[in-house]
């Protein structure tokens, strides 16, 4: 009886697990486009130094994580079940600043720590997000983040610090207007580092 039990019961797991399957919902990806999301501005003269960008950016924890947030709340976050990033924000993000800062400073002037054998750094580049998340009706999207640039020519100068305070709206309330607005972010984020 136990044997025949047992039997019955390993015929049904396949069904079970079926079941269990079909009901949890597809995953749906996102990713930071590499291609900046709006036309670059005119290029203004610059210094020509070549900045080294920290390969890291500091995040806050909520986007440490493969699941795309929004706020919930007056101190909360919601997971959005079901979207994920492709590549974490902690890889995608200072690879995408790094490409905005290229294009809106020139090529050749901006690399990613650590540069290769021969580029001769000028500055180097750390950057710091504080806020990057969309409120609770997905209509806008709040960044803050601070950076500093260090110059690596002998000059005993302290760091010269920036920050930035911006909101970018989102399309619509859909997911994918959402991380379009993460990406929209880097960019502007990108614009105010390299015009400061």
């Amino acid at each position: 009886m136990n044997r025949r039990n047992t039997l019955i019961g390993l015929g049904l797991a396949p069904l079970v697990l079926a079941g269990c399957a079909h009901d949890a919902p597809p995953v749906r990806w996102y990713e930071l486009r590499a291609d900046p999301p709006a036309s670059p501005p005119a290029p203004r003269p610059g210094d020509g130094a070549v900045w080294e960008v920290a390969s890291m950016v500091r995040l806050p924890g909520t986007l440490d994580r493969d699941t795309l947030v929004v706020a919930s709340g007056a101190a909360g976050v919601e997971r959005l079940s079901g979207h994920r990033w492709v590549e974490p924000l902690r890889a995608s993000i200072p690879a995408r600043l790094v490409t905005d800062l290229a294009v809106l400073r020139g090529e050749g002037l901006v690399w990613r720590a650590p540069v290769q054998s021969g580029v001769k750094v000028d500055k180097r580049l750390r950057v710091q997000i504080d806020t990057l998340i969309a409120d609770a009706a997905r209509r806008s999207l709040q960044v803050k983040a601070r950076w500093w640039l260090s110059d690596e020519r002998g000059s005993p100068t302290a760091p010269v610090a920036g920050e930035a305070d911006f909101q970018v709206p989102l399309a619509d309330t859909s997911v994918d207007a959402l991380a379009a607005g993460h990406r929209m972010a880097v960019w502007q984020l990108a614009q105010r580092i390299a015009g400061g």
